[in-house]
C-alpha cells in the first residue's frame, strides 16, 4: 500500500493518527522548513508522544532534587547510578509498562520487565534484581482476577528465565484499576564506578550497530498508544511480544562487548524503538547519525522504512563502536546467535538522516526531535476530592481486624511471590515478605537494600501530603532492615493531563515527593511519567509509586520483619509519634465504602530523626525484627510479626487514646520493633539522642493476639484464626473459580 503524500497528510490532517495536534504539526513544518513526509511525520509523533517527550510532566518534574555527592549518574540517561563505595555503584531505573498489560497482560508485563532489564545492562550493570509495583482493581470481578493472573504470569515468566531474581514489590488492589491496570517494574544492578557507559552518539564516523533480535511490526506505535485514552483490544498489535531466552543472551552479549573497550555509547530500542534509540544518542552528543535502512535486519518482508524506524521489537539495542573494531562486536554477538548488523555512522552536522534502496527518505534536525519538543504549562485547577469525612463507627475491633487482614492490599502475597524465582544467583539475604530486599554485593561485606511503595488513597485526598509519604514509606523500609538511603526512582501513574485537577493532582504530588527527597537526602536519579491512565473518561487515583535504593556496610547488622526465633523474653516496643486519627486509613475505606478524609500524619524532620535511628539500632545490634507501621495500623504490623515468628503477643493501647483509632492509624513515621529486656535499655537512650518517642506496648507471647485498655481486655483473638485469614485471602478467589470451572 502507497504511503500518504505530504501533502496528502496536511490536507487529510493525517498527522493527528500519528499522535501530532494541529499546532504541532504545525511546528514540525515550521521546523523543517517544508512539509513532513510520511516517515518524517511518524517521527515527530511518536518522539513528541507523552511517553517520549513528557511534554506535560517536564515543566514539573524540574522541581526534583537530582543531585548529591552520592549521584553518578542523573536522569537523562537510561538509568540512574550512584556510588555505594568500595569503587562499586548500583544503577537503578523503575518504568511503567501500564497501557499494554490492559490489552495483553502477559506480553505487557513480561516486555515490562525485558525492556527495564535492558536499560540496566546498557549502563555497563549486571542486573543483580528485579521489583514490581502492581495495582488492579477488585478481586471480585473476573477480569480483574484474569489480568492479575496473567501479569503475574508474565514477569515471573520473563524475570524467571533470564536469571535474576525477584526479590520484592508490593500488590494493591482497589475499584480505581478496575480498567487501567498498573505494572510498575524496577530493575537493579551491579558495576564498578569506572566502567559506567552512556547512551551517547560520539566520534564522527565511528560506525553504527543494530544487535540483538531481528526487526518485526509488532509494537509499532506503542509509545503513541501509550500516550493516549482508552486502550482498547483493536490496538493489541501496539503490544510488544518479548522473547527472555533472547533476552538473555543480549545481555550477557552487550555485557561482553562493554567490557571489551570499543563501545562507545549504547542504548535500548525501547519505546519508539530505532527512532527514539539513534535521536536520543545523537541529541546527547550534539551531533547527528546517518543510517541505511536497507541493513536493518528485519523479520518480515516488504518491511517499510516507516515501520522499521517506529517497530518496537524487543531485544535490540543500538551500539556506536570505536572505528576500527567492528569485528568485535560481529565476533560477541555471531558468538551468541545474535543478528549483528552495522547500519549506520556517527556525523557531525546534528541531523538524522535516513537512507533507503538509495534515496533520503527522512533528514530532520536531531534538536528539534529531542530538545525542541513542545513543552506544556497546562492548567491547573483545585483539587477538591468528593470523600466524606471520616465518621467513627461502631464496627467491631475483631471485625475490623479481620476484614483488613482479608483485604487483598493486606493479605499474604505467597500467591504471587511464588511464580517468582527469588534467590536465583543466592545473593538474596532479605527477600520478599520484609519491608526491604537486601541482596549481598559480591567480594564485599555489602549488600543493596532495594523496596518500592507507593498508596494512591493518600495522593486522592491529599496530593502534596501523599506525595511526600511516598517517598518517606519507600526510604522508611530501607532504614527499617538497616541501610543507608541513597536515592529513589518513581512512576508517576495519573490521569487525563488535560483535565485541569489532574495537572493539580501531579503539581502538588511532585511537589511533596521533591520536599520529602530533600529531607531525607534522596535524590531522583531516574523515573518514567505514565499519563491518560484513564477508562471511559474515568481517571484512576493518582498513583506516584516510589523504588528506593540503599546501601547496607556489614551484612551481619541486617534487620528482619519479625524475630527468627524467640527463645527469651521480647518486648514490643513502638518507635515515633503514636497516633489515633482514622482520616485516609484503609479502615476507614471500608467503612464509608471509599476515601475519606484526609491524607495521614507526616512529619518530614521527624522522619529523618527516625531513619538516623534506625540505621544506628541495626549497627549496634539492638533489635531482633523492626517493621514499619503502614496500611492497617498497628494492628496488621503486630499481625504480619506474629505470623511471621510463630508467636502471639499481648500489647496495651496508649493511655488516652481511642482504641480503634491507635490499632488503625496510619499515621507515618512509626515502626515497630521487637527488643530482648537485655537491650530494652540502650535502645531507649538511643531514641532520646534522636529526639524519637519510644514506648513499650507489650511483648510477644502466647497464641493469642490480645490487646488491653487501661489493664482490661479489649479484644483477643487467636493466632491460628489470624493466620487462616492472612494466607488464604488471595488464592480463595482463584480456588472458588477453579471450582466453579470445574462444574
Amino acid at each position: 500500500m502507497l504511503e500518504p503524500t505530504a501533502a496528502q497528510i496536511r490536507d487529510e490532517k493525517i498527522y493527528r493518527k500519528l499522535g501530532l495536534t494541529d499546532a504541532e504539526y504545525q511546528q514540525v513544518v515550521e521546523k523543517l522548513g517544508r512539509l513532513p513526509n510520511y516517515v518524517e511525520a511518524g517521527i515527530f509523533g511518536v518522539l513528541w508522544s507523552e511517553h517520549c517527550s513528557y511534554k506535560s510532566s517536564k515543566a514539573h518534574l524540574r522541581k526534583f532534587p537530582t543531585t548529591g555527592p552520592q549521584v553518578l549518574q542523573g536522569p537523562g540517561e537510561n538509568a540512574g547510578v550512584v556510588d555505594i563505595g568500595d569503587g562499586l555503584a548500583v544503577a537503578f531505573k523503575m518504568e511503567s509498562h501500564n497501557h499494554p498489560s490492559a490489552v495483553e497482560p502477559y506480553q505487557g508485563a513480561a516486555t515490562g520487565v525485558g525492556g527495564i532489564l535492558r536499560d540496566i545492562f546498557t549502563m555497563g550493570a549486571r542486573p543483580i534484581a528485579f521489583l514490581d509495583s502492581l495495582r488492579f482493581g477488585s478481586l471480585e470481578d473476573g477480569r480483574t482476577r484474569y489480568l492479575f493472573e496473567q501479569v503475574v504470569a508474565g514477569i515471573g515468566g520473563y524475570g524467571n528465565c533470564v536469571g535474576i531474581p525477584t526479590v520484592g514489590g508490593e500488590v494493591q488492589f482497589s475499584p480505581t484499576y478496575r480498567g487501567n491496570p498498573l505494572v510498575n517494574a524496577m530493575c537493579v544492578g551491579l558495576l564498578k564506578r569506572d566502567e559506567m557507559v552512556t547512551g551517547t552518539a560520539t566520534g564522527v564516523g565511528n560506525p553504527v550497530f543494530v544487535v540483538g533480535a531481528r526487526t518485526g511490526r509488532d509494537g509499532i506505535h506503542g509509545a503513541t498508544f501509550a500516550s493516549a485514552e482508552d486502550p482498547h483490544e483493536k490496538e493489541r498489535s501496539a503490544v510488544q511480544v518479548g522473547d527472555p531466552f533472547l533476552g538473555k543472551l543480549l545481555m550477557e552479549a552487550c555485557l561482553e562487548l562493554i567490557a571489551s573497550g570499543a563501545v562507545v555509547g549504547i542504548q535500548d530500542m525501547g519505546a519508539a524503538g530505532l527512532t527514539s534509540s539513534s535521536a536520543e544518542m545523537a541529541s546527547r552528543a550534539g551531533g547527528g547519525i546517518e543510517m541505511n535502512l536497507d541493513d536493518v535486519p528485519v523479520r518480515e518482508s516488504g518491511m517499510t522504512p516507516y515501520e522499521m524506524m517506529l517497530s518496537e521489537s524487543q531485544e535490540r539495542m543500538l551500539v556506536v563502536l570505536e572505528r576500527g573494531r567492528e569485528e568485535v562486536a560481529f565476533e560477541i554477538f555471531r558468538r551468541f546467535g545474535l543478528e549483528v548488523a552495522n547500519v549506520g555512522r556517527v556525523t557531525d552536522d546534528g541531523r538524522l538522516r535516513l537512507f533507503f534502496r538509495g534515496e533520503v527518505v527522512a533528514d530532520m534536525p536531531v534538536a528539534a526531535l529531542v530538545d525542541e519538543a513542545p513543552v506544556y504549562e497546562r492548567p491547573v485547577a483545585d483539587w477538591n476530592p468528593p470523600v466524606p469525612q471520616f465518621v467513627p463507627t461502631t464496627l467491631a475491633i475483631s471485625e475490623a481486624w479481620l476484614k483488613l487482614l482479608a483485604h487483598p492490599s493486606v493479605a499474604d502475597k505467597t500467591w504471587v511471590h511464588r511464580q517468582y524465582d527469588t534467590s536465583v544467583r543466592a545473593s538474596t539475604v532479605l527477600g520478599p515478605g520484609h519491608d526491604a530486599a537486601l541482596v549481598k554485593v559480591p567480594g564485599v561485606n555489602k549488600a543493596v537494600a532495594m523496596a518500592t511503595d507507593g498508596n494512591s488513597r493518600y495522593v486522592y485526598l491529599n496530593p502534596r501530603r501523599g506525595g511526600q509519604i511516598a517517598v518517606a514509606e519507600a526510604v522508611r523500609n530501607l532504614a527499617v532492615v538497616g541501610a543507608k538511603p541513597l536515592a529513589i526512582t518513581n512512576c508517576l501513574n495519573f490521569g487525563n493531563p488535560e483535565k485541569p485537577e489532574i495537572m493539580r493532582q501531579l503539581s502538588d504530588a511532585i511537589e511533596g515527593m521533591a520536599e520529602a527527597c530533600e529531607a531525607l537526602g534522596t535524590p531522583v536519579v531516574s523515573g518514567n511519567v505514565s499519563l491518560y491512565n484513564e477508562t471511559r473518561g474515568v481517571d484512576i487515583q493518582p498513583t506516584p509509586v516510589v523504588g528506593a535504593i540503599g546501601v547496607m556496610d556489614g551484612i551481619e547488622h541486617r534487620v528482619p520483619s519479625a524475630p527468627r526465633s524467640v527463645v527469651e523474653p521480647t518486648a514490643l516496643w513502638v518507635l515515633g509519634r503514636e497516633d489515633d486519627s482514622l482520616s485516609g486509613t484503609l479502615y476507614g475505606e471500608l467503612v464509608c465504602d471509599g476515601p475519606a478524609g484526609d491524607a495521614p500524619y507526616v512529619n518530614l524532620a521527624e522522619e529523618a530523626r527516625l531513619h538516623q535511628l534506625l540505621q544506628q539500632v541495626a549497627g549496634a545490634r539492638l533489635v531482633a525484627a523492626a517493621h514499619d507501621v503502614s496500611e492497617g495500623g498497628i494492628a496488621i504490623t503486630l499481625t504480619e510479626i506474629c505470623i511471621a515468628s510463630g508467636i502471639g503477643a499481648e500489647v496495651e493501647v496508649a493511655n488516652g487514646a481511642d482504641s480503634h483509632g491507635w490499632l488503625f492509624s496510619e499515621a507515618q513515621g512509626r515502626v515497630l520493633v521487637a527488643v530482648t529486656s537485655a537491650n530494652e535499655g540502650a535502645l531507649v537512650d538511643l531514641a532520646a539522642t534522636f529526639n524519637v518517642p519510644a514506648r513499650k506496648i507489650g511483648e510477644l507471647t502466647g497464641e493469642t493476639i490480645c490487646v488491653k485498655l487501661q489493664g482490661a481486655l479489649l479484644v483477643e483473638l487467636p493466632l491460628n484464626e489470624l493466620v487462616a485469614t492472612y494466607e488464604e485471602a488471595i488464592p480463595s478467589f482463584f480456588v472458588a473459580e477453579q471450582l466453579t470451572a470445574t462444574h
